[in-house]
C-alpha cells in the first residue's frame, strides 16, 4: 500500500508540473489538411494523415472513445474533418457520417462551440472536393441554413466579442470571411486563440507565422496535435482546482506554490495565455486571490470574448471568480456575479439534460456559493460526482488535464482514513460531555454532533485533532450557556455563576446557587484549564488567561441582553452591535482553536488591531446573519434585534424590509472586509489563524442561509452523517 500511495503522490507531481495533452482528431484533421508550401499536391505535415489512419475507431469514427459508445456532436464534427484530411489527400469514407447524419440537426444533443459554422463549413469544403453523401438534401441545406443565420447576425452588429468569436471558427467560413479583420486576433505565437484548428485555415492566406506555430506543434507533439496549445497553465490551475475540490491538495503544498508563483509572474506581465481565455483568467483570479496574492479585479475580464461563446463552464469559472470580492469597490465583480448568474440560472431551465454533470455543478454554486460552505460536505459530494472521464467541450471534446484515477483513488483514501478518525473524535466529544454532567440540563438539547460537524467539515485534516476537539467543546458550551442565559436560569444563577467564573480558581469561596449552576461552572472551569494547559505547551507560553477572559467576557454580555430584556431597555443600535458581537459566542470557540493549528500566536497579536478587527467583523457578520433568519421568531417572543431595532429608531421611517435589506448590505461589507483581511499578505496574524475566522462567518452563512441554525435537525443530521459516518457513494 505504501509503495502504491508513493508512485501515485509521484505520478501527480510528474503531471502537475508537466502535463500531459491528449490529442484532437478535429484539430490533427485541420493540420493535415495544411498543403505543403513547395508542393501543394502534398501534404504540410504527412504524419498527422497517417495517424488519421491510425486512429479511426471500430464503427468509422473519429473523436474521444465515448464510455457508454454513444455519438455526440463532436464526433460527428471530428470524423467530418478527419474524412475531409483523408479525402484531400484521396482516401476516406462517409458511411459514418450518412448514419449519423441526423444528430447534426438535434438541438438536444451536446455541441461544440461553434459547431453549426464548423460543421456546414466542412459540408461545404466536402461538397466542393466532390465527396457525395448518403442523405437527403434537404439536410443538407438546413444544416447549411444554420450557418447562414449566423452570418447573418454577425452582420448585425461588430462588437469585439463577436468578431473574436467569428474569427474563432474561421475554419467554417473560409471565404465568407474577412480575413485581414481575422488577423488581428493572430498572437505572437503565430496562433489564432492557440487553436491548431483555427490556425491551420491560416495557411491558405500563405501566412508564415502561423506555418512556425504548426511546426512548433509537430516538434512538440509528433504525430498529433491538442486542442489548445499553448495551454500549460489552464491545465495546471485545472488540476489544482481539482485538488482543492477533493480535498487532498495539502500533499501537494509545494508543487501548488511552485505554479501559482509561476501564475502570479504571467499575470503580472498579462500573458496572454491568461488573459485573452475568459475560463484561464477567472479561475487564475479565483485561485491566486483565494492563496493571498494580490490580484485586481479591474481591466481583467472585460478584454475577454465577453460572453459571446457563452459556454457553461467558462461563465461559471466568471460567476466563482465574482464571489469572492473584499471590497465595496469592486463593482466589475458585481456586474459580472449579477449577469453569470442570471445566464446560468437560465441554462438550468432550458438546456435539459445536455450536460447534465455540469449543470449539476452549476445548481450547486449557485446554492451555495463558496461562503456558505463546509469543506468536507463538498469534498464529498465533488468525490462522489468526480468525472472520471474528465472531459471538456471546446471546439472539440478533449480530455482534461488530470490524471484523474489517481485523483479519485487518492482523495478516497484520504476521505476514509479521516472519517475513522472524525468517529473516534465525536467519541471522545460525546463522552466528554456526559462526564461533565452536561447532559443532565433539562433546558439544554444535547447538540455534541452537530457542533462537531462544524469543526469536522472545516477544519478537516487529520493532523488537526486537538483543534477540532477546542472547537467542539467551547461549541457545547457556548450553545448550553447561552441557553441558560435565555431560557434555562434566573437572575440568581446567571449572577452566580459569573461571579464563579470571575473568581475562576477562588471559587472555592462562594456557594453554588442551584445545582445546574455547579454543572455549568465545572464543565467550563475544567474544560478551560485543560485546553489552556494543551494550548500552553503548544505555544510555549501561559496562554490560560486569554481564555479565561474570553468566558469572562462572554457572560458579562449574556448578563447584559438578560437584563435589557427584563428591564424592557431599548438600546441604540451601536450599543447592540458593541454587545452583541460579544455576547453571539464565537470568542471562546475560535480563539482558542486559534493556539491549536500549528501556529505560533503571541500575546501582542491575540491583542493587535487587526486580531480584534477579524474577531468583530466575523461576530458582526454572524449576529446579522441571525437576526435577518430569526426575527419573525424572536419578534414573536418579544426580543429585539438589529432589524427591530433599525425600525424603531427610524421614527417610522423604515419599513420591516427596508431594514433588511440594511442588514444584508452590511453583512455582504462585513464578509467582503474579513475576506480581504483573511487573504492579505502582510499580516501579524498568521494565515491559518486568520482562517478560522473565515470558517466560522462560512459556517454562519450556511447555517443561517434558510433556517436559525439548528432549527432544521433532518438537514443537519444529513451533514453529520454524511461527513462523519456514511461510507462515499461512488458509482459501480
Amino acid at each position: 500500500m505504501l509503495h502504491t500511495n508513493q508512485e501515485r503522490h509521484a505520478r501527480i507531481r510528474k503531471q502537475l508540473l508537466e502535463p500531459e495533452l491528449s490529442p484532437s482528431s478535429y484539430d490533427t484533421a485541420w493540420v493535415a489538411m495544411v498543403p505543403s508550401p513547395g508542393s501543394p499536391k502534398l501534404p504540410c505535415f504527412p504524419r498527422y494523415v497517417e495517424w488519421i489512419l491510425q486512429n479511426q475507431h471500430s464503427n468509422g469514427s473519429w473523436g474521444l472513445s465515448q464510455i457508454d459508445s454513444s455519438v455526440n456532436k463532436d464526433v460527428l464534427s471530428s470524423t467530418l474533418a478527419c474524412v475531409l484530411a483523408l479525402k484531400r489527400w484521396n482516401v476516406g469514407r462517409l458511411c459514418f457520417i450518412g448514419s449519423n447524419f441526423s444528430l447534426a440537426m438535434d438541438e438536444q444533443t451536446a455541441a461544440p462551440i461553434g459547431f453549426n459554422t464548423t460543421f456546414a463549413g466542412m459540408l461545404s469544403l466536402a461538397i466542393e472536393m466532390g465527396l457525395e453523401f448518403p442523405v437527403r438534401q434537404t439536410d443538407v441545406d438546413g444544416i447549411l441554413h444554420l450557418r447562414d443565420m449566423e452570418l447573418e447576425r454577425h452582420a448585425e452588429g461588430k462588437s469585439y466579442g463577436r468578431e473574436a468569436y467569428m474569427a474563432y471558427v474561421a475554419e467554417g467560413l473560409g471565404t465568407l470571411l474577412d480575413w485581414n479583420e481575422v488577423m488581428k486576433f493572430q498572437r505572437k505565437n503565430g496562433s489564432l486563440f492557440n487553436s491548431p484548428s483555427t490556425t491551420a485555415a491560416l495557411i491558405y492566406n500563405c501566412d508564415h507565422k502561423a506555418l512556425q506555430y504548426l511546426n512548433l506543434l509537430v516538434s512538440k507533439f509528433g504525430s498529433s496535435v491538442p486542442t489548445m496549445y499553448p495551454t500549460n497553465i489552464y491545465c495546471q490551475l485545472s488540476m489544482l482546482d481539482s485538488l482543492e475540490k477533493i480535498g487532498i491538495s495539502h500533499h501537494f503544498s509545494s508543487e501548488i506554490k511552485r505554479i501559482l508563483e509561476v501564475t502570479y509572474s504571467l499575470w503580472l506581465q498579462r500573458d496572454v495565455e491568461i488573459m485573452l481565455n475568459v475560463e484561464t483568467c477567472a479561475m487564475a483570479f479565483r485561485l491566486l486571490r483565494m492563496n493571498g496574492y494580490d490580484v485586481s479585479s479591474a481591466s481583467t475580464f472585460h478584454n475577454s470574448l465577453q460572453g459571446y461563446l457563452n459556454d457553461t463552464k467558462s461563465v461559471l469559472e466568471l460567476y466563482k471568480a465574482s464571489t469572492i470580492s473584499v471590497s465595496e469597490d469592486e463593482f466589475i465583480l458585481d456586474n459580472i456575479g449579477h449577469w453569470s448568474s442570471s445566464l446560468l440560472t437560465e441554462k438550468l431551465s432550458w438546456d435539459g439534460m445536455k450536460t447534465r454533470p455540469l449543470l449539476e455543478e452549476v445548481e450547486y454554486a449557485l446554492k451555495f456559493p463558496f461562503y456558505a460552505t463546509m469543506e468536507r460536505t463538498n469534498h464529498k459530494r465533488n468525490i462522489e460526482h468526480f468525472d472520471v472521464w474528465g472531459s471538456m467541450m471546446l471546439k472539440t471534446e478533449r480530455l482534461s488535464c488530470c490524471v484523474n484515477q489517481d485523483f479519485l483513488a487518492l482523495a478516497i483514501q484520504d476521505f476514509t482514513f479521516s472519517q475513522s478518525i472524525y468517529q473516534e473524535e465525536l467519541l471522545h466529544i460525546e463522552s466528554w460531555a456526559k462526564e461533565n454532567r452536561l447532559d443532565q440540563l433539562q433546558f439544554a438539547p444535547q447538540k455534541t454532533a452537530y457542533c462537531y460537524l462544524s469543526a469536522a467539515a472545516t477544519i478537516f485534516p487529520p493532523e488537526f485533532s486537538d483543534a477540532r476537539k477546542a472547537w467542539a467543546k467551547n461549541s457545547v458550551l457556548t450553545t448550553v450557556v447561552d441557553d441558560f442565559f435565555d431560557v434555562g436560569g434566573s437572575k440568581e444563577e446567571h449572577e452566580n455563576l459569573i461571579a464563579l467564573i470571575e473568581k475562576w480558581d477562588d471559587h472555592s469561596k462562594d456557594g453554588f446557587f442551584s445545582e445546574q449552576v455547579k454543572i455549568l461552572f465545572y464543565a467550563i472551569y475544567t474544560t478551560v484549564n485543560q485546553l489552556g494547559e494543551m494550548a500552553s505547551a503548544v505555544q510555549n507560553r501561559d496562554v490560560r488567561q486569554h481564555l479565561i477572559e474570553l468566558w469572562i467576557q462572554l457572560l458579562r454580555s449574556m448578563m447584559t441582553e438578560a437584563e435589557w430584556r427584563m428591564a424592557r431597555y431599548v438600546p441604540k443600535i451601536d450599543e447592540y452591535t458593541e454587545n452583541t458581537v460579544v455576547s453571539f459566542a464565537l470568542g471562546p470557540i475560535v480563539c482558542t482553536t486559534s493556539y491549536f493549528v500549528g501556529q505560533k500566536l503571541l500575546g501582542c497579536v491575540v491583542k493587535d488591531q487587526e486580531y480584534n478587527r477579524l474577531f468583530w467583523l466575523m461576530s458582526t457578520c454572524c449576529r446579522l446573519l441571525n437576526d435577518i433568519q430569526g426575527f419573525e421568531r424572536e419578534s414573536s417572543a418579544g426580543k429585539l434585534d438589529s432589524i427591530s431595532l433599525l425600525v424603531l429608531h427610524s421614527d417610522g421611517s423604515m419599513s420591516i424590509e427596508a431594514a433588511k435589506e440594511s442588514i444584508r448590505r452590511s453583512i455582504a461589507s462585513c464578509r467582503k472586509e474579513l475576506l480581504r483581511l483573511v487573504l492579505k499578505e502582510d499580516s501579524v496574524v498568521p494565515r491559518p489563524c486568520r482562517e478560522l475566522f473565515w470558517k466560522m462567518c462560512k459556517i454562519c452563512h450556511l447555517f443561517y442561509s434558510r433556517t436559525d441554525g439548528y432549527s432544521s435537525p433532518i438537514e443537519f443530521a444529513g451533514a453529520v452523517n454524511a461527513v462523519i459516518y456514511e461510507p462515499l457513494k461512488l458509482p459501480s
